[in-house]
């Protein structure tokens, strides 16, 4: 089982470039993967989340790619010659302009200041070459994040089985505790009558349907039942190779409903306590089952 929260790290060098990846993830409902890396290599896109996506298949992943020149490589400056011849007839074309008065001047600090006009070898690098260092590197990284969110997977699972035999414990005390339910209804139903100085036994008729009535209305059997089976269903889901936090979440809301149809039919103080106490637990779950992938 794997959380959706992580982080990892990963780093290649090549004679040209070292690329090194930061990546992090968190929790969503399907997948996202967000790539920031030098606009010239947006093209590696695609390749670079087709590979996330391979590992992940729920959360919000963010992978942020950084380059720089590897120390054997040419660091040489590179001019656009025709960048600066363009810029000087320009200023020329001005100072030609008759009645403008004008002598500009093409200064070194000019030619610095215009866009582009001044590269090194690094960030001209082709896009095969800043592949080669590029994809090793998120490999590498999504192996780190993967580790990380394993174990981050294992804390879950062993907190949430944790709390899942805290609700079967629950269960089975208001399973076992459901009999006294109508057993307390009957000795209440007679002491009523005998106050009310109404001579009617136990063994009456109206007396019975009236108690029959009751059992129908507070049997939590079918509820119970259908726990035992999510909560078989639910540890099934925990031990799964495959990704189960949409199936674990659909049964922490199934849960909630059984208990809260418990709830509803209890007419017991003691059996309304569990049913608080089991929802107060399953609430902890849910939480902790929003982090699952």
């Amino acid at each position: 089982m794997y959380s959706m929260t992580g982080f990892g790290r990963g780093e290649h060098a090549t004679p040209a470039l070292i690329a090194r990846v930061e990546l992090s993830s968190i929790n969503r409902k399907q997948a996202e993967v967000l790539v920031q890396m030098p606009r010239i290599y947006t093209e590696l896109e695609a390749e670079i989340r087709k590979l996330a996506l391979e590992k992940i298949s729920r959360g919000r992943l963010t992978i942020n790619i950084q380059l720089e020149q590897a120390t054997d490589a040419s660091s040489e400056l590179q001019l656009d010659t025709n960048k600066v011849l363009a810029l000087q007839a320009e200023i020329q074309r001005l100072n030609a302009l008759p009645d403008a008065g004008l002598e500009l001047k093409l200064t070194p600090t000019d030619i610095l200041r215009f866009p582009d006009i001044l590269t090194t070898a690094d960030n001209t690098a082709d896009i095969d070459t800043a592949k080669a260092a590029i994809m090793p590197a998120v490999k590498a990284g999504l192996e780190s994040l993967m580790t990380m969110r394993s174990s981050e997977g294992s804390h879950l699972k062993q907190d949430t089985l944790d709390r899942l035999s805290t609700l079967e414990s629950e269960a089975e005390s208001i399973e076992s505790h459901a009999p006294n339910v109508l057993k307390r209804y009957r000795e209440n139903l007679h002491k009523r009558l005998i106050e009310s100085g109404l001579e009617i036994d136990l063994s009456d008729e109206r007396v019975l349907k009236e108690i029959g009535l009751f059992a129908e209305k507070c049997d939590i059997s079918e509820e119970l039942t259908r726990l035992s089976s999510h909560f078989l269903r639910f540890r099934e889901y925990l031990d799964s190779n495959e990704p189960a936090g949409r199936s674990l979440d659909f049964l922490c809301q199934e849960l909630n409903r059984e208990f809260n149809t418990i709830g509803s039919k209890a007419n017991d103080a003691e059996l309304a306590q569990h049913v608080v106490n089991a929802k107060t637990e399953l609430e902890k779950i849910r939480e902790q089952i929003q982090n699952v992938e």
